[in-house]
């Protein structure tokens, strides 16, 4: 089957599990099913999107079901699945495993294992543009394939995180920090994927989330799953049908920069439902900040119209970090300002912080954060008024 297949199926509403075996094993053979990507002896990592401690119905984590299903098919071609995973920096993989419902899956018999607990061993990216080597765990290294199996959410830096950025947690967690800090996400994971592309993308979305995503958004019962040989071709579809275009992702974009894989859609073969009969337009994180974030008395936020989605999800993100760590009142009085703009308001040069590299012609107004876009560390560290490494999952 070729590379550039996406199925799409659509379920029943709240199926159960057998319905949803059913949608998964009818999404994957619609893409060729998992010929020629593992056979009898082989290992085959299972990779679900499990960011914290929570449950599969608030759309910010896999569904266990969905794994299951996907474990199923590679056991019925003689080959061990296994299903991996390392949670957000500083959280519990294992807690995440009990609340998700994965400590299920274990006492069926299916080998579940926590990434953080794993050796690792440094690898080279001869093909990275930002990275040039980077730390694995070792069963992730020797696994014959990788099976990609992300929840379908918003995120509040990239407008959706999918298969390909979900690559991102097989690192060990100081390599993640290193993603937010100085490789960049974008460019990082499209350099992770040079050299552990998945052989196999299957999109959970059954329970998805909108809005501020990736753990504090809304769940949207879409009952679907989205499977395809090419992840960049599988995040493509998945975009559009959550009503995001593929170029405005950095991941997509970066990712079919370095011939990941195709995001055209018109050269894209689609199977199973049309995108038309499944599209629903999600709130992003950009719209739902304002729900969720109660700024500061004083506190300023100025985006300009064409501030690229880079810049303006960091920032946004920033402040959903402090409100987090508790220090969102260190924000008061600040005027923050990301895009390009012929004007900078009167405001103290101690309370004006320029984000990313649209704003350096201004950069002697006040504190200028580089980047295109900045770090999260940076922006912060600018606010709070620090030089040393904030602690940013």
């Amino acid at each position: 089957m070729r590379q550039n297949v996406v199925s799409i199926v659509k379920g029943p509403q709240g199926p159960a599990e057998q319905e949803i075996d059913s949608m998964v094993r009818r999404a994957i053979e619609l893409v060729g099913g998992l010929s020629g990507i593992a056979g009898p002896g082989d290992t085959v990592l299972i990779k679900p999107n499990l960011i914290l401690a929570k449950s599969p119905d608030t759309g910010a984590v896999t569904d266990p079901r969905v794994c299951k299903s996907v474990a199923n098919l590679v056991k019925e071609l003689g080959a061990r699945p296994i299903i991996a995973e390392s949670s957000a920096v500083g959280i519990d993989t294992e807690q995440a495993f009990q609340v998700a419902g994965y400590d299920r899956l274990r006492g069926e018999g299916y080998e579940v294992i926590d990434l953080k607990k794993e050796e690792t061993v440094t690898v080279p990216l001869p093909k990275g543009k930002s990275l040039k080597e980077v730390s694995f765990p070792r069963v992730v290294v020797e696994a014959k394939a990788i099976i990609s199996v992300p929840s379908m959410k918003t995120h509040d830096q990239p407008p959706v995180t999918l298969s390909l950025k979900n690559m991102k947690g097989v690192l060990p967690d100081t390599f993640k920090r290193k993603f937010h800090t100085t490789f960049g996400i974008f460019q990082g994971v499209a350099d992770l994927c040079t050299a552990f592309k998945p052989a196999l993308a299957v999109v959970d979305g059954i329970i998805a989330m909108e809005g501020l995503g990736p753990i504090f958004g809304e769940p949207v019962e879409m009952d679907l799953i989205i499977a395809g040989r090419d992840p960049v071709a599988v995040d493509a579809v998945t975009a559009t049908i959550m009503g995001v275009e593929p170029g405005e992702d950095g991941t997509i974009s970066a990712a079919t920069k370095s011939r990941i894989g195709i995001s055209d859609l018109s050269k894209l073969q689609l199977v199973g439902e049309p995108i038309a009969n499944v599209q629903r337009r999600f709130k992003l994180a950009v719209e739902a900040i304002y729900e969720t974030v109660p700024l500061p008395k004083g506190f300023e936020l100025l985006l300009a119209e064409k501030a690229c989605t880079g810049c303006r999800n960091t920032v946004l993100s920033v402040l959903v970090d402090l409100k987090e760590q508790n220090q969102l009142d260190r924000a008061a009085g600040w005027c923050v300002i990301a895009g390009k703009i012929d004007k900078v308001p009167e405001v103290e040069r101690d309370y004006l912080l320029l984000a990313g590299n649209c704003t350096a012609r201004f950069k002697r107004r006040g504190v200028f954060v580089p980047g295109c876009p900045p770090n999260n560390r940076d922006i912060a560290g600018g606010i709070l008024r620090e030089e040393q490494e904030a602690r940013w999952a």
